[in-house]
């Protein structure tokens, strides 16, 4: 009789659920996915969610696969001794293998002031936050502090409904885009009335109930400020005693296996192949889940695991609902000078929300049919990496 494998899958966003679907291949594989919400959440859309034009939310049974258990709860430890995770009841969930996918969070404001600010990175944050928004006055002088994709989309989203909006961006505006790209942003940005305030000394160092400090000394009001400034991950990995880099994502090899445990793999952006992690996208998190879940494939199957490859060919940011920008890359990550802006843009970004959960549900109804680019880059940097270290 063919033994039966139980995988549990730590994380219900783009990567878990990929992973979650693709997995379904195997009859004798049951998988079990913990997450603690009861839905699923396309965070591409919260920014929506606090600008009123999506509530950015998705019931489970249609991206999950019907093969797929859902366990509403969170993990409050990985027991890879025991092959279990503790939940918050205090029970254990046994597991052959783990996938870990637990995502990223906000990073916390490390400036005096930090409780007058509002974060956008979770379901909960968003709502919060619209609800904060809902009861001010839309004269009310709005920070937005971040000058990364999160911190645009809300400054877009939010002066589009006739607010007073400054994006203090601690640097430079979208230090993805190129510099074509990014004077276009400007221009749309500017044009919906947000004041852009960029450059070394726009970085904000304290917040008050009612105003924000700069580096360079300016206060500004702002009745509401919204911190969208950087990503973290969650601790549960250095809880559990796994290893991890600096910013806490587990650390794996190629293949995206741990490098304490052949049997948790990790995906997503809690995920730190040879140290080297990936942009965290949604993209990037639906790729990794795919991979992860073929590296559990293989193992089961008695296969060599293969090493993750994955090339990027764009990033989008919308300008508010009617604009946005669709900036193409080249494999290795960083910005062509080619890019698509305006009404064209704002399509092709909302083609790629959508299909962020339409890849999702097809991989839930066709497991094994999600595919993506691919390059040679990855395995240069390796290299280069492998020749810059010191002989043991």
């Amino acid at each position: 009789m063919t033994q039966h494998s139980h995988v549990v899958v730590i994380g219900g966003g783009y990567a878990g659920v990929m992973a979650a679907n693709r997995l379904t291949q195997r009859a004798d594989v049951t998988v079990t996915v913990i997450n603690p919400r009861p839905a699923f959440v396309p965070r591409l859309r919260l920014h929506q969610l606090v600008g009123g034009t999506h509530e950015a939310v998705v019931d489970y049974r249609e991206v999950l696969a019907e093969r797929v258990r859902l366990a509403v709860d969170s993990v409050t430890r990985i027991d890879r001794d025991g092959r279990g995770v503790e939940l918050s009841d205090g029970s254990v969930l046994g597991y052959d293998y783990l996938v870990y996918a637990v995502g990223s969070v906000g990073a916390a404001p490390r400036v005096p002031g930090a409780e007058f600010t509002h974060p956008v990175a979770t379901l909960e944050a968003a709502r919060k936050l619209r609800s904060v928004l809902d009861d001010t006055p839309a004269t009310a002088a709005v920070t937005v502090v971040g000058g990364g994709p999160t911190g645009i989309e809300t400054a877009g989203e939010l002066a589009q409904q006739g607010r007073r909006v400054t994006l203090a961006c601690g640097g430079v505006l979208g230090p993805y885009l190129h510099p074509r790209a990014r004077r276009t942003a400007v221009k749309r940005l500017t044009g919906l009335g947000v004041t852009v305030l960029d450059g070394p000394g726009t970085k904000v160092t304290s917040v008050t109930r009612d105003a924000v400090r700069l580096a360079d000394g300016r206060e500004l009001p702002s009745e509401v400020t919204v911190w969208t400034a950087g990503f973290g991950v969650p601790e549960l990995a250095a809880r559990s005693g796994l290893s991890t880099d600096s910013a806490g994502r587990l650390l794996t090899d190629e293949t995206l296996t741990s490098v304490d445990d052949e049997r948790i793999i990790a995906a997503g952006d809690s995920a730190a192949p040879s140290g080297l992690p990936f942009r965290m996208s949604a993209y990037a998190a639906g790729c990794l889940g795919a991979h992860a879940a073929d590296t559990v494939l293989n193992r089961l199957a008695d296969r060599p695991a293969e090493p993750v490859d994955l090339s990027f060919p764009a990033m989008c940011i919308s300008l508010g609902r009617g604009m946005g920008i669709f900036q193409f890359a080249h494999k290795n990550d960083t910005a062509m000078r080619l890019y698509v802006g305006g009404r064209a843009g704002a399509r092709l970004k909302e083609m790629s929300c959508a299909f962020s959960v339409k890849h999702l549900v097809k991989e839930a109804r066709k497991p094994g049919s999600h595919h993506w680019p691919k390059g040679e880059h990855r395995r240069q940097v390796l290299r280069a990496e492998q020749d810059k270290a010191p002989a043991a």
